[in-house]
């Protein structure tokens, strides 16, 4: 492993808002490009590329990727960024709105290079420290929790919702929705010379990108996906779908030593359960990593991630360790990892 390196693996934050907008109903999405901008130059990231549909706002950042909703934030930041300094401002803003915040969720893995991490990033404990002083006193129910691994790699979940006001209560269709989030390393080596562009090449970010998609798969995740692709110089890729009220995002560092790969999605409980087995499939098969780790979060009462090592099984992976936990309010978390055969 490389001594130091670009940091893969991404903090995620995802915030949920209650309240009444007579007005239009956009919510949140009435946030102009100058605050948004501010919030991102607060974390220590820009916009690169964005598009949208009647649900929500879907932007590509310098570092991974945030959706805006109506009443929902998701951010997710790589590197050295300061992902928690964005719940201050958003919080603030979501009041101007007439929004006021009612859940909280921050998911990350094990970061490659620890050490490298800037303040309040630089162990699990100072983040949930800087959660329970920034977050609104009326976020009482909390829950942090670290879900253990045979790896080095772990799971950090914390929870924080309002008493008063559940997640599934704010928006109707939250309480049927299910995310995964899955995490590779060791990424197969000619597979990842993919999403290096050639020198020179002449193209945009936004064309590169758009090849990088077509190359590798990546389109045939979802096809009917309106994707928002991005290619960095020299290397690594970003990518935003979006479908109906659903997004997937997808990200890559593929230098070799520290290389990693990141899909993730959500899907209703009620889908065909084939449908996540199949994408999980065509994931693996894109980066073909020596290690993989899966986190399913879904409603108390359903089993979403039943399958998933049946169908990973084949493409040479073995299941290694598997942990579960519930969250008060919000959802069941299941963690599982894998490595090659060969390991």
């Amino acid at each position: 492993m490389a001594v130091s390196g670009f940091e893969g693996f991404e903090k995620r934050l995802e915030l949920h808002f209650s309240g009444d907008d007579p007005a239009t109903g956009k919510g949140l999405r009435r946030l102009d490009f100058f605050s948004l901008e501010k919030v991102l130059h607060a974390v220590q990231c820009t916009v690169v590329s964005a598009v949208g549909n009647k649900y929500f706002d879907s932007y590509v950042l310098s570092e991974s990727s945030l959706f805006v909703y109506p009443t929902k934030v998701i951010i997710k930041t790589c590197g050295t960024t300061q992902l928690l300094k964005s719940v201050r401002p958003l919080v603030d803003y979501g009041l101007t709105l007439g929004l006021t915040l009612c859940g909280c969720r921050y998911t990350r893995g094990s970061f490659i290079f620890p050490g490298a991490q800037p303040y309040p990033h630089t162990s699990f404990k100072e983040e949930v420290v800087y959660l329970e002083e920034n977050l609104p006193k009326n976020l009482s129910i909390k829950k942090a929790s670290i879900m253990n691994s045979k790896s080095r790699y772990k799971w950090h979940v914390f929870t924080a919702c309002d008493e008063g006001r559940t997640v599934g209560r704010v928006d109707v269709h939250a309480s049927n929705l299910y995310t995964v989030e899955i995490c590779m390393t060791e990424l197969d080596r000619v597979l990842a010379k993919k999403f290096f562009r050639r020198f020179n090449d002449g193209k945009t970010g936004d064309s590169a990108g758009r090849e990088m998609t077509e190359v590798t798969g990546i389109r045939d995740v979802n096809e009917n996906a309106l994707i928002c692709d991005y290619a960095f110089d020299p290397c690594g890729y970003s990518m935003n779908g979006i479908d109906g009220n659903r997004y997937s995002t997808v990200h890559v560092t593929p230098e070799d030593g520290f290389s990693y790969a990141s899909f993730e999605c959500v899907g209703s409980v009620y889908d065909d359960k084939e449908e996540i087995l199949e994408v999980l499939k065509k994931v693996v098969k894109i980066f073909r990593p020596g290690a993989l780790s899966v986190s399913t979060m879904c409603p108390v009462g359903h089993q979403v991630w039943r399958g998933m090592s049946k169908a990973i099984e084949p493409l040479g992976l073995r299941l290694r360790s598997f942990a579960a936990d519930e969250f008060p309010i919000i959802e069941n978390v299941v963690f599982q990892t894998f490595t090659t055969r060969r390991k």
